[in-house]
């Protein structure tokens, strides 16, 4: 690995202004994330990475007040890695309205509060951790957002540029042996002729080109497909908005061997043409007697 290809992302701000989930969605972006690290091991963190080459590309390190005397050597620290690699400062902030009904709501204590109110920890943190604001590449205002609607704003800013929208699995199935218990939408099949009853088309599956054009010139398969595939363009577009990475779409036919394989193919070929969608194809009962 090169300090051209890569990136240490450090995030702090106030507590309770979202750090954890900035943490998993970066992690769910590749990131590699180190929560609550001590500044001091920064240094130790690039070093490790740098000896592990491509497999730790983007490191983010989350640290914060628990860090004990925390920006009088962060500071330090980030002079020194600034010379070797790019280093950039997320800070995340919200107003004091939007923290104190945030501990109140988890009924936990400010870390600095001690035997004062929640409002005091606010006011002894911001004073603590201004000096560190300055010095922020990104400062992001979490007061109006939800834990969605700040993992799509961590998205746009640090996911990579072929990092996918969402991640979808397409999947056939047999009826008969069960629906997937993982799926978030099922479609059915079954409305259109069974290969099965056909002494040419029984033996061989959705996958063969027979089966496939059997299926797909029934009446209403292609439109079934057209169909279907314009419905998933705005759920899809909707689940990257709310940060939802992966999904699981089924067909199922009465054995998952002929129509449902033959649907999702043809399915997976419409659905790979919509911005941000990456598709794996997955059959979960070909094969089975």
């Amino acid at each position: 690995m090169t300090s051209e290809t890569q990136q240490l992302l450090i995030v702090t701000g106030m507590s309770g202004a979202g750090r954890s989930t900035v943490a998993n969605s970066l992690e769910d972006l590749g990131w590699y994330v180190v929560d609550n690290l001590p500044p001091q091991m920064l240094p130790p963190l690039v070093d490790l990475a740098r000896r592990a080459r491509d497999t730790l590309p983007r490191i983010a390190a989350v640290v914060d007040v628990r860090g004990g005397r925390l920006f009088t050597d962060l500071e330090g620290a980030l002079d020194a890695l600034r010379r070797e690699i790019g280093v950039r400062i997320l800070f995340l902030e919200a107003t004091d309205a939007a923290l104190v009904r945030r501990f109140e709501q988890v009924r936990r204590p400010h870390p600095l509060q001690g035997d004062g109110t929640i409002l005091d920890g606010i006011v002894a943190e911001r004073e603590r951790i201004a000096p560190l604001r300055a010095l922020a590449d990104v400062v992001l205002d979490t007061s109006e957002l939800n834990i969605h609607e700040l993992a799509t704003r961590v998205a746009e800013q640090f996911a990579p540029a072929d990092t996918p929208g969402v991640r979808v699995t397409l999947m056939s199935f047999g009826f008969k042996y069960g629906l997937p218990t993982d799926a978030d939408m099922v479609a059915d099949a079954r409305f259109l002729p069974n290969p099965h009853w056909d002494p040419a088309l029984r033996d061989q599956t959705g996958l063969d080109p027979a089966v496939s054009e059997y299926v797909l010139s029934r009446p209403g398969a292609r439109e079934f497909v057209a169909a279907y595939s314009a419905a998933l363009a705005p759920v899809l577009a909707g689940y990257q908005r709310e940060d939802k990475r992966h999904a699981t779409i089924a067909v199922g036919c009465t054995g998952g061997k002929h129509r449902s394989v033959a649907v999702v193919e043809e399915l997976a070929a419409a659905v790979r043409g919509l911005p941000g969608v990456v598709v794996r194809v997955k059959h979960r009962d070909l094969g089975r007697e």
